[in-house]
């Protein structure tokens, strides 16, 4: 398989090349980062009523004391509809004061 040459296309390439079939639906965690533990919270609630992406965790860095939500959202990890959901998400979240972090596919066989 060949991806266009970017952030998204790394990892989709790294995934392949460890056996996952990128052909099915996997559940895709993506992060969302807040400096306030508030703003994580309201996103949560907020995206946590979409459709899209139903299933969200907080969770606080120990190392950083930075505030992440992390949603999850089962599709087909397609290049081009993993930077669509990203910009979507984090569209959502700028209104939080929270900006994306990226995305990962944590269990091939889910």
């Amino acid at each position: 398989m060949h991806f266009p040459d970017d952030d998204n296309g790394q990892l989709l390439t790294e995934i392949a090349a460890a056996g996952i079939d990128l052909a099915r639906m996997h559940k895709i965690d993506f992060y969302i980062l807040f400096e306030q533990k508030s703003d994580a919270e309201t996103f949560a609630t907020a995206i946590a009523e979409d459709e899209l992406a139903p299933a969200t965790e907080l969770v606080q860095c120990e190392d950083t004391g930075i505030w992440e939500v992390i949603t999850q959202v089962e599709m087909v990890p397609d290049h081009t509809l993993l930077g669509q959901t990203e910009q979507y998400l984090e569209s959502i979240a700028n209104g939080y004061k929270g900006y994306g972090d990226g995305w990962g596919l944590m269990d091939g066989n889910d």
